[in-house]
């Protein structure tokens, strides 16, 4: 069975750290293009970062310089570490994936909508001020 599981989100003062986890089974990391996304109540889901490999990873503008995608392939696993967090970082996160050799995409923006194969069922990160 394909799944992605995340775990790490919680509450936390502004300017804390959260490290989000998400674990995939039934398929490797290897071959997928990474995704986090996020949708905070009341607001359409916006797109975190695109990662297809380490030279080739895309942040929001809102998040850059203070989130970092990582991969561990033999946890198949993917991280991303959230820094300098702010009250508008509040909202549940989703990891997703998306075979390299498919026709999905991720995408940062609304138009195009990111298509992906697999979402995970997303964690609460919430932020206070």
């Amino acid at each position: 069975e394909v799944q992605l599981v995340e775990s790490g989100g919680g509450a936390v003062q502004a300017g804390g750290s959260l490290r989000l986890s998400c674990v995939a089974s039934g398929f490797t990391f290897d071959d997928y293009n990474i995704g986090w996304f996020r949708r905070a109540p009341g607001n359409e889901r916006e797109g975190v970062v695109c990662s297809m490999s380490e030279s080739s990873t895309y942040y929001a503008d809102s998040v850059k310089g203070r989130f970092t995608v990582s991969r561990d392939n033999a946890k198949n696993t993917v991280y991303l570490q959230m820094n300098s967090l702010k009250p508008e970082d509040t909202a549940v996160y989703y990891c997703a994936a998306t075979a390299l050799s498919g026709k999905g995409y991720c995408s940062l923006s609304s138009n195009p909508q990111p298509q992906m194969d697999y979402w995970g069922q997303g964690t609460q990160v919430t932020v206070s001020s």
